[in-house]
């Protein structure tokens, strides 16, 4: 399916930004590039983009979409003062099946669309988004509100008193919408809410509720500045350990936030992370106090940078299975060289041969407590997230873990500590699997292969 996206206004409130409002930044991207970008996660590769104002300035930016991965199709529009009604009639004769339409300034989660999609349309309706339960983030005197009933909608505008949800500016369309317009238009009404006031009056608009999905209208500074707490804020995992929860999140998401102005790929952040590690933990093999606090004070600094990739990558849509896969294995590499370093640092300097046996199982149980992680994680995403334990021993606790054995130079009580806590939830999690197959869980062959 291809989409069709809006892009002719002149966006006179966000000027102070910029003077072209679908190129205007928000976290790394333009506003319009967040759209494509966000539509390509639910399989749209082919768009269609109506210009009007600084048309050349987006078409130049864009260019044919490649850089994006995806199709790019450019219709001018000359007549951008007038309503959006007249630019989405400019598409008319590049759609003859049913498409997305989408609002260059709005930002939604990606799972709208996927939920959109995956719903059945009639050739001669058109399908609209609609947010039940707005938030205090949106400026409701100046939204769309919509009334609907049953399945249907009853009517749209922006002067409605009586409504019960508000437009998203999401759209699954037919054709049927063209004439639509072009009867709305006639009628001296330029605007989308035109056209879909008369498929109302035909009962052939419906509408999906947005549900707990994401979305905002970024119309001026204030919305901009909401957009960008709120995909921040999503940021945050339910797997987040308690200490990326409490310190490390904060601090790497203002890094983060000054890596998105800079040319740097999620990649590179982890490849600057592992040398990071490397570093930190090559000063272990010194075994002196002096290369300890250092090197724990470095490892910590990886502990956060090692979380820039990810959010860069989600801020920027830009999520890749190798990314994640490459950041996974030089994790490991790093964990391996800092055991190795305090083990071998401890043996240099005091020539007990029993640190080798601790560090093997510290070694062992960080190995395994990775592992099981992602099995865990994948096999209980869908399900009672409840039933995980409350204290996520992850990375972030046992980086923290060596950090704080390092600065007070108690190596092998850090060391035994690790070895426990890492290898205990290890075997937890083993168990917490197998009851939950005896209670009649299904896992696929996808969620949990080796």
């Amino acid at each position: 399916m291809k989409a069709l996206i809006i892009a002719a206004g002149q966006g006179t409130r966000l000027r102070p930004i910029g003077d072209t409002k679908p190129l205007v930044q928000l976290l790394g991207l333009g506003l319009i590039e967040r759209v494509i970008l966000t539509a390509k996660k639910s399989g749209i590769k082919e768009f269609c983009i109506v210009t009007g104002y600084h048309g050349e300035k987006i078409r130049e930016h864009l260019s044919d979409g490649k850089k994006y991965g995806v199709k790019i199709q450019y219709i001018k529009n000359d007549q951008w003062t007038r309503g959006n009604a007249v630019s989405i009639l400019k598409a008319r004769d590049y759609f003859k099946e049913s498409f997305v339409l989408l609002m260059t300034d709005h930002n939604y989660d990606s799972r709208v669309l996927d939920q959109l999609l995956k719903t059945k349309i009639a050739k001669d309706e058109c399908i609209l988004c609609v947010d039940n339960n707005p938030q205090d983030h949106l400026n409701i005197d100046d939204a769309t509100k919509v009334l609907t009933f049953d399945h249907r909608i009853e009517t749209i505008g922006k002067d409605l008193t009586d409504y019960n949800c508000i437009d998203t500016g999401i759209f699954i369309c037919n054709p049927v919408i063209f004439d639509a317009l072009e009867q709305s238009i006639l009628k001296g009404d330029e605007g989308l809410s035109g056209g879909i006031k008369i498929l109302t009056k035909r009962h052939k608009m419906r509408y999906m509720p947005l549900g707990d999905n994401f979305w905002i209208d970024i119309d001026d500074k204030t919305d901009r500045k909401n957009a960008e707490l709120l995909i921040c804020n999503k940021l945050k995992k339910d797997t987040d350990g308690p200490v990326s929860k409490i310190l490390n999140r904060p601090i790497s998401l203002r890094i983060s936030k000054i890596l998105l102005k800079t040319g740097i790929t999620p990649n590179q952040i982890s490849v600057l992370s592992f040398m990071i590690g490397l570093a930190g933990a090559s000063l272990f093999f010194f075994g002196e106090y002096f290369y300890l606090v250092l090197g724990g004070i470095i490892i910590h600094i990886h502990s956060i940078v090692d979380g820039c990739d990810g959010e860069v990558a989600r801020l920027k849509l830009r999520q890749t299975k190798y990314g994640g896969w490459l950041d996974s294995v030089l994790d490991r590499y790093v964990d391996a060289a800092i055991i190795l370093g305090l083990v071998y640092g401890y043996w240099s300097i005091n020539g007990d041969i029993t640190i080798w046996i601790i560090g093997f199982f510290a070694l062992i149980g960080s190995f395994l407590n990775s592992y099981t992680s992602d099995k865990y994680d994948s096999i209980f995403r869908d399900g009672d997230m409840t039933k995980r334990s409350k204290f996520r021993m992850g990375r972030d606790v046992r980086l923290l873990l060596i950090t704080i054995g390092a600065l007070t130079n108690q190596i092998p009580i850090m060391l035994i500590i690790l070895a426990v806590i890492a290898n205990y939830e290890a075997l937890r999690r083993l168990i917490v699997f197998r009851n939950k197959l005896d209670d009649g869980m299904q896992i696929t062959d996808r969620e949990f292969t080796n």
